[in-house]
């Protein structure tokens, strides 16, 4: 079973922002790291989930407290978790692209993230 990404759709409205429509910057990034190592996507399953919360598809992992987008979720039989990652349901998540991108780098041996 591979990873699961979850990354939020763009062009979504927020309300308690103001008028117009939105993209996720983290999620913007996301893409652009999967555009530079296309082979990655192979070794994901990519998954786009709308902005209005609840996001059924990531609380059915990761439980509603953590919804969040981006999100790298391994699978309960990953084995060895190259980087420590957040925990919840008994799965390792990553989130952010910060977090994203140095689990990638340490797991697919693309290149780390410029700090």
């Amino acid at each position: 079973m591979k990873p699961t990404l979850f990354m939020l759709r763009p062009a979504f409205a927020d309300p308690k922002v103001g008028p117009g429509t939105f993209f996720c910057p983290h999620t913007a990034t996301i893409e652009g790291v999967l555009a530079m190592y296309p082979a990655l996507r192979e070794r994901l399953e990519v998954r786009y989930v709308d902005f209005p919360r609840p996001r059924h598809a990531v609380i059915e992992l990761l439980g509603e407290a953590n919804q969040a987008c981006p999100a790298l979720v391994l699978p309960e039989e990953f084995g060895n978790v190259p980087i420590p990652g957040r925990s919840a349901q008994g799965r390792t998540f990553y989130v952010g692209a910060t977090e994203i991108a140095e689990f990638l780098a340490a797991w697919a041996g693309i290149d780390r993230p410029h700090p």
